[in-house]
């Protein structure tokens, strides 16, 4: 009779042969993997566990017993020398000891008089390839397949412009074989998926998927416009001359024939030096300009190597130690929204708890709505996250094969959930807001800073440590209510005495008297800065008119756009802000007020649009421009279809070469002056 136990041992076997093979294809062949590399790694541990407790259960087709790949549809198979094989993995302090103690064991029958050299370097999350050079002659490229035979990738390999075609020095062997790592850098990843995006493409998930994917193009050209890069990191052949006497070494003559090398590795002893050389590369991590997912230990002398040998589908002398995992599977169980503090509303992922990058992760943001959308995220979904280092945890993409038949999309909320004001999202903008502004909590303390810095009313004193504990304690909700503090209040304060409160009382005393401009600009109106307030407040000399603006009257200020006019419009509609507003009139701030200015309607230039470049000999800009507002045009700080004269002084640049593709009329001082002229000239 069978044993139970066997027969469910031997079905699990056959079901994570099945899984893992099914993710090979998707790994080495698609470039696309479903799942994780921690979910893998797990699904292999499980089923090399059990061929190991059960070695009767060991089929010789298992993903145990070769290293993993296939040929993909459309490059010719080549063999290789010598197979090209993975690495172990380690993960715990415990299991580089043990690896170390392995080393040891089998290169000594009595404890060794010292530890044992190791070379190491960082494990590159990219695709495995073996170059061949013959009389120093770059011929031929190959993937490492599934370790026996690879993908001929040559004319692709010629692409990558950091492999050189032809090794140099005065040594070179007849044949050299190396072997290294083709990968992308973080930048020209993130360039690949702006170009994808701007072509309405697929993007890409990671810059590992990327690479793979653009070595394996049956269109160099392709391959080409993807700026790969590669490092050597061993040797599979070398004829005509004797092999160099430790890894180091080898590495180190790679340098000299002109093949690159990472520059990050390190040869150490021991246990201790392994494990320091981990905590290094953890800590820069994420300030390299590549990704990692481990460092890789080897035994430094080649002789020790040869000694080890082999297993079945890795080298005994050589160590993966993998990072935490930076990638996880978990269910996303709810979409929330979080208010930030200029009033950006973000959708965040509730999860079920998941260990990743370290930390345990309960939360995950979804950035924006369109985001959402274009992931097919649904609450219900299993979703991989990503953490890597100090970096906020993210939803990667969802695994729509496992989707739940009751998941369900998401909405954005209509109204704050703080302050309960409209959300709304104005046209051209990925992020929706809270149109709150000065009434929202969330938005309290960037609210506060920004109305007390020393371009808005510059209050001397209001630092934001003192605007957190304002805040803390409910002493102030809006700008306004920082009119009514009082001695009292201020000295309970920490870190406040007599003297810095009465500073402080005196500073606020002294902010009541401002400027329109500065008050404007004090409010916090999104898009609305320094320049912008200055142009509102010369237009309308006073608060009331611009609020009460309309949009065409507001696109006639001088550099205010659709979107600028619309957020000033969306500002002035929320009731709040306009009590706000009252209270600090009444609580004494004033400004000086005029008569507006000329409306550009009336001027003999209204409806021109003029840019100024360059430098004038006779006027300062500031003078050309009060001039042409005067006349009644409005003049722009960039050249666009719309723009009707471009006035070029001396030294122009790339408004002028602007002007001429789109062949705007372009006039110099002189023509600056005429155009004056025939404006005075002209009849009312």
């Amino acid at each position: 009779m069978h044993n139970p136990v066997d027969n469910d041992k031997a079905e699990r076997a056959a079901r994570l042969r099945a899984q893992i093979e099914k993710h090979n294809y998707a790994y080495y062949v698609q470039d696309a993997p479903a799942i994780p590399d921690a979910e893998y790694d797990r699904l292999f541990a499980e089923l090399a566990a059990i061929e190991t407790e059960n070695p009767h259960l060991l089929t010789p087709d298992s993903p145990t017993q070769r290293v993993n790949g296939q040929v993909a549809e459309g490059f010719q198979p080549v063999m290789h020398t010598l197979p090209m094989l993975s690495l172990n993995n380690g993960f715990s302090d415990e299991e580089i000891e043990a690896f170390d103690k392995r080393c040891t064991q089998g290169l000594y029958k009595t404890e060794p008089a010292a530890s044992l050299n190791y070379a190491c370097e960082l494990k590159f999350d990219g695709l495995a390839v073996a170059l061949r050079y013959v009389d120093g002659v770059f011929v031929q490229a190959a993937t490492r397949g599934d370790g026996v035979r690879g993908e001929d990738i040559t004319a692709n390999i010629r692409t990558v412009h950091s492999i050189p075609l032809r090794l140099k020095g005065a040594s070179i062997p007849e044949l050299l074989e190396v072997r290294g790592e083709v990968f992308m850098l973080k930048s020209a990843f993130e360039n690949l998926n702006q170009r994808q995006r701007a072509a309405g493409q697929k993007e890409f998930a990671n810059p590992r998927n990327a690479a793979a994917g653009s070595l394996r193009q049956l269109n160099p050209k392709i391959t080409a416009s993807r700026s790969l890069s590669f490092f050597a990191y061993g040797i599979g052949a070398l004829v005509g001359m004797a092999m160099p006497p430790t890894h180091q070494a080898l590495l180190d003559w790679y340098l000299e024939l002109g093949i690159p090398v990472c520059e990050k590795r390190a040869v150490v002893q021991g246990v201790a030096g392994l494990l320091g050389f981990f905590k290094a590369m953890s800590e820069q991590r994420n300030t390299l300009p590549y990704e990692i997912d481990g460092v890789v230990y080897k035994l430094n002398r080649l002789e020790e190597q040869q000694q080890l040998g082999f297993v079945a589908r890795a080298p005994r002398f050589a160590l993966a130690h993998k990072f935490p995992a930076q990638e996880a599977l978990t269910k996303l169980i709810a979409i929330e929204v979080n208010v930030g503090r200029t009033g950006a509303i973000t959708p965040i992922a509730r999860l079920e708890p998941v260990f990743v990058g370290g930390a345990m992760v309960t939360n995950a943001t979804l950035h924006n709505e369109d985001e959402v959308r274009r992931k097919d995220i649904l609450i219900g979904d299993t979703v991989i996250v990503r953490r890597a280092g100090d970096v906020i945890p993210e939803v990667v993409s969802v695994l729509t094969e496992r989707r739940p038949a009751d998941a369900y999309g998401f909405e954005m909320p209509t109204e704050c959930p703080v302050c309960g004001s409209a959300i709304e999202r104005l046209p051209g903008e990925a992020i929706a807001r809270c149109t709150g502004a000065l009434a929202c909590a969330a938005q309290r303390k960037q609210a506060l800073w920004h109305f007390a810095q020393r371009r808005a009313l510059d209050i001397d004193g209001l630092g934001e440590k003192i605007i957190e504990q304002l805040v803390a304690k409910n002493l102030v909700r809006t700008p306004a209510d920082l009119f009514k503090l009082d001695f009292a209040t201020l000295v309970e304060l920490e870190r406040f005495a007599d003297k810095s409160a009465q500073n402080l009382l005196a500073a606020l005393h002294q902010a009541k008297q401002t400027t329109l401009a500065r008050f404007i600009y004090a409010l916090g109106i999104r898009h609305v800065g320094e320049t912008t307030a200055l142009d509102l407040a010369r237009y309308f000399g006073a608060l009331d008119p611009l609020i009460q603006a309309s949009r065409e009257v507001l696109l006639e200020v001088n550099d205010v756009g659709p979107v600028v006019a619309e957020a000033i419009l969306q500002f002035f509609a929320q009731a709040h802000n306009l009590e706000v507003i009252e209270e600090l009139r009444a609580a004494g701030v004033t400004w000086p007020e005029r008569p507006p200015a000329a409306r550009p309607s009336a001027g003999p230039l209204a409806g021109k649009t003029v840019v100024l470049t360059g430098s004038l000999l006779n006027f300062t800009r500031e003078q050309a421009k009060a001039q042409l507002e005067a006349a009644g045009a409005k003049v722009a700080a960039s050249v666009s279809k719309k723009t009707d004269y471009v006035i070029a002084g001396a030294e122009a640049g790339s408004k002028l070469a602007k002007a001429e593709t789109l062949g705007i009329e372009v006039l110099d001082e002189d023509g600056l002056r005429q155009l004056l002229a025939s404006v005075e000239s002209s009849p009312e």
